[in-house]
């Protein structure tokens, strides 16, 4: 295609697949866009970024400042959830050349009269756009530039910082050229730092033997908030199949009395619009997310797109699922786990308009009738990723508000698909990572690749499907070894409890990361009133995390360089670096371990620099490169605040 503009613009960042996908900020961040601009010859170039809400009629723009081999860099700020739009503009600055070109001739004494008149050209182009002053400054240059008497002023005036600038602040864009427009999404806060606490709403009764209801949840929120979880993540509280229930460690036949798994959704008693009767009414649960609320606490649901045999939606739209030749449905597996209480949804129905609008309207029922804004989805990489861009995007448009979790622990490719997709949050390979080099190599991965454009890390040591191998049977340094990692490596972090801070975790099986008992298939008494170690330490983490700003973001990393790698040691800031942190920690849940730490490079311009630990209250001098530490099994990391 012919284009007369010389402006070549490459390389532009950041920008996923070529643009196919939205990058993701929250408010107040910035977007730091790079590109490679230049032209042919030896002209002087500008660019820009241009950016703006969706909501907005102008574009604003922040000019782009040069690096090294043709690379520009600009910096613009997101104020408000939403889209915005961005690309970088480019042109050939002639006035800024002939500014140059006629500084050059005057210190090699050569006569500028031409030139001159030229400048008065360019000067004039600009007058309407000046101000007051900048009108009065530029006429009087008019004046000494077309006037021969007053070459030796004009000359002097030609060269001058003052007209430079305002040849800066108003360009001539003659035959400018533009990048493609990429996009951005900004969220609220918490869709970077967040808390999460799970339980089974079921367990919550005080009474041996007794189902817990809504009105017993609501007995525990205060305990939940006093450990500084700002997020309560529920499993499915929807009625719960009778057909083919699953019973106690999942055996395949339900005795008398076996309440099933809740991710078998929907029965007699209703399906994703209906609460499970035993939990309470739609009325009990708004009753919760209010007071939850009022606690500082968001409630997130599972939004889980599968159904049990007797759920409505097998009788009233069959069409929505895949029948045999036989006459059956083909029960859900994931092997080698198999689901025969659960049917899934036939995504390649014929009726699959009508079908994606009823699963729409199933979010949109719990959002705008019980005030839920945060879902955590279940598999949904087991459904197709393009309705999770429709569904998700249908939903931002009219609540902005609204975070998704994806909940899928599968190959790397569709976990960042999914995200690329719209997904808030994802989980992650956290859970599996346990040695120095796996955790430092996967967390770059996360920060330093295009990853950390579009995929938010949400760190669980644990949840219900996973009982990790670490902590099977684990000791109560493992568990806080787990919990501080995720927490400070992560801005978001989730544990399934109180089995983890009560340290359940036998395994079903050797060799297995299921949990003996599991609580997916039974309901069980707990004492939430107890107290331990693992549960003050929790509370003192979350309590940190709220103070300090670089604890809020997880991309801002430096892993330090330790002398034992049972050592993992590494930095964190905030944007402004206005807040910065030193979290050193033992990998060894056994023994005392030592190792000397290096300060980062950012630090080491600083030394001495004083170092508080946040959960001791100790205070120390690192006045060297290598500084030593000690950690023991009792309280197997440090979380310094670091003072220069």
């Amino acid at each position: 295609m012919q284009n007369q503009t010389r402006i070549v613009i490459e390389n532009l960042s950041p920008q996923i697949d070529c643009g196919s996908y939205f990058i993701k900020r929250i408010v107040g961040q910035t977007v730091n866009v790079a590109a490679d601009v230049f032209s042919d010859g030896h002209d002087i170039i500008e660019c820009c970024v241009k950016f703006k809400h969706e909501s907005d009629k102008n574009w604003q723009e922040a000019r782009m400042v040069p690096q090294d081999n043709e690379q520009w860099t600009a910096t613009f700020k997101v104020e408000k959830q939403g889209f915005y739009s961005y690309f970088v503009e480019g042109w050939v600055d002639y006035a800024l050349n002939w500014q140059h070109g006629t500084e050059r001739k005057i210190q090699d004494n050569q006569y500028v009269k031409s030139e001159l008149l030229e400048g008065a050209e360019y000067v004039n182009s600009i007058m309407n756009l000046a101000n007051d002053s900048e009108k009065e400054y530029l006429s009087k240059l008019a004046a000494y530039f077309t006037n021969e008497s007053e070459y030796d002023t004009a000359i002097l005036e030609a060269m001058s910082p003052e007209l430079h600038q305002i040849f800066k602040k108003y360009p001539i864009r003659f035959i400018e050229n533009k990048s493609k427009e990429l996009q951005v999404y900004v969220d609220r806060k918490k869709a970077l730092f967040s808390t999460w606490y799970e339980f089974f709403p079921r367990s919550a009764s005080a009474e041996e033997g007794k189902h817990g209801t809504f009105k017993d949840c609501e007995r525990l929120l205060p305990r939940v908030a006093a450990m500084g979880f700002d997020t309560l993540y529920f499993p499915p509280i929807h009625p719960i199949g009778e057909v083919n229930r699953k019973g106690k460690n999942n055996a395949t036949n339900a005795q008398p009395g076996d309440v099933g798994s809740p991710w078998g959704i929907g029965s007699q008693y209703g399906g994703h619009k209906s609460t499970h009767p035993e939990l309470g009414s739609i009325d009990d649960f708004k009753s919760l997310v209010k007071k939850a609320k009022e606690l500082g606490i968001e409630v997130a649901m599972d939004y889980a797109l599968q159904a049990a045999p007797d759920h409505p939606y097998v009788k009233d739209f069959p069409q929505w699922f895949k029948w045999r030749p036989d006459g059956t449905v083909q029960y859900a597996e994931n092997p080698p786990k198999k689901y025969q209480d659960i049917q899934p949804i036939y995504f390649e129905s014929g009726d699959w308009k009508n079908l994606w609008k009823e699963l729409l309207d199933v979010a949109l029922f719990w959002i705008e009738e019980c005030d839920i804004k945060i879902y955590r989805v279940d598999n949904p990489h087991t459904k197709p990723f393009f309705f999770w861009g429709w569904l998700i995007g249908e939903i931002k448009k009219k609540h902005p508000d609204v975070l998704f979790l994806a909940e899928a622990f599968t190959r790397p490719k569709i976990m960042n698909e999914l995200a690329k997709q719209g997904f808030t949050q994802s989980y992650t390979y956290f859970t599996w990572r346990n040695s120095k080099k796996e955790l430092t190599e996967y967390v770059e991965e996360l920060t330093r690749s295009d990853q950390k454009e579009f995929y938010r890390p949400n760190f669980w040591p644990n949840t219900p499907d996973i009982n990790p191998f670490p902590l099977q049977n684990g000791n109560e340094s493992i568990h806080l070894q787990k919990y501080f990692l995720a927490a400070t490596l992560s801005s978001s972090v989730g544990i399934y409890g109180p089995v983890f801070e009560y340290r359940i975790s036998t395994p079903m099986a050797p060799g297995k990361e299921e949990y003996l008992d599991s609580e997916k298939y039974e309901y069980f008494r707990w004492d939430w009133e107890k107290q331990n170690k693992i549960t003050t330490l929790i509370t003192r983490i979350n309590t940190i995390r709220k103070e300090q700003a670089s604890l809020q973001q997880t991309n801002n990393i430096e892993f330090c360089d330790t002398s034992n790698d049972q050592i993992l040691a590494y930095y964190k800031f905030d944007d402004d670096k206005q807040d910065e942190t030193l979290m050193v920690a033992s990998l060894d849940a056994h023994n005392t371990q030592q190792a000397m730490v290096r300060l980062p490079d950012a630090l080491l311009r600083n030394v001495p620099i004083e170092i508080t630990d946040l959960i001791t209250g100790n205070s120390y001098i690192w006045d060297k490169e290598w500084n030593f530490v000690e950690l023991s099994p009792e309280l197997p990391f440090h979380l310094f605040k670091i003072r220069k």
